[in-house]
């Protein structure tokens, strides 16, 4: 296993990495982390007979989640990957979407294990999180290094591929497009998501701003951000 790779030569959006490695019809899915549910609501309104559950820690985000659910097919619960209130051997496919390294270092293990847990036996668990690399990155590490974290959570997958909890079926490592208007949109998103606490000064703040805009073009700031998933199997 690597946490990184010295050569990406893949781009795409996310969706199609995992639409490539797993069969999500007829399946119960469970998504760790769903944010604002943003690839929850696209998975179950694609395909077929899919069932998702959703958790999320923030409960801002659940909330929200909740008042704007319109779909039958998805459940939102407010609880963390490292206490999972479902059933043993319940979940076809575990989903984390860049949300491992969010979970507090002294509960990485306990997740993955509730994440075997769930699992139901030759289940699925795709685990991406975001390489420690790419010009997105260095404008994030400016007043939030996710350095240790990142590498807590790698760390921590290979323990449980180590241990026997889990089997490494596949690692891959691709480049995904992430988009920002203006800076506008990437202080509401980013800095001002309610799942963090960041607290910028005016310095830190203005030194933000002059790095982000760096990148300003006609449409926008395109960042090409690296990703490693690790596909897993019970």
């Amino acid at each position: 296993m690597r946490i990184a790779a010295p050569e990406i030569t893949l781009t795409c959006p996310e969706a199609e990495v995992y639409n490539r490695l797993l069969t999500l019809d007829d399946k119960h899915i469970l998504e760790l982390g769903c944010g604002t549910a943003e690839k929850t609501r696209d998975i179950a309104t694609t395909g077929a007979n899919r069932r998702l559950t959703a958790l999320e820690v923030d409960p801002i985000a659940h909330r929200n989640n909740l008042q704007s659910n319109v779909l039958p097919n998805v459940t939102f619960l407010l609880a963390g990957a490292q206490d999972i209130p479902l059933e043993d051997a319940s979940v076809d496919i575990v989903l984390m979407f860049k949300s491992l390294h969010h979970v507090p270092l002294a509960s990485l293990d306990n997740a993955l294990a509730e994440i075997a847990r769930v699992l139901k036996p030759a289940g699925y668990a795709y685990i991406s999180e975001p390489v420690y690399a790419g010009d997105f990155n260095k404008i994030l590490s400016l007043f939030n290094d996710e350095k240790e974290v990142r590498e807590a959570a790698f760390n921590a997958i290979r323990a449980a591929v180590d241990k026997g909890l889990l089997r490494l079926n596949d690692e891959i490592f691709f480049n995904t497009p992430r988009r920002y208007r203006d800076f506008t949109e990437f202080e509401n998103t980013i800095i001002n998501a309610t799942y963090s606490h960041h607290q910028l000064d005016a310095r830190l703040y203005a030194k933000v701003r002059q790095a982000f805009n760096q990148h300003m073009g006609d449409d926008g700031a395109l960042f090409l951000t690296p990703v490693r998933v690790d596909l897993l199997q019970k």
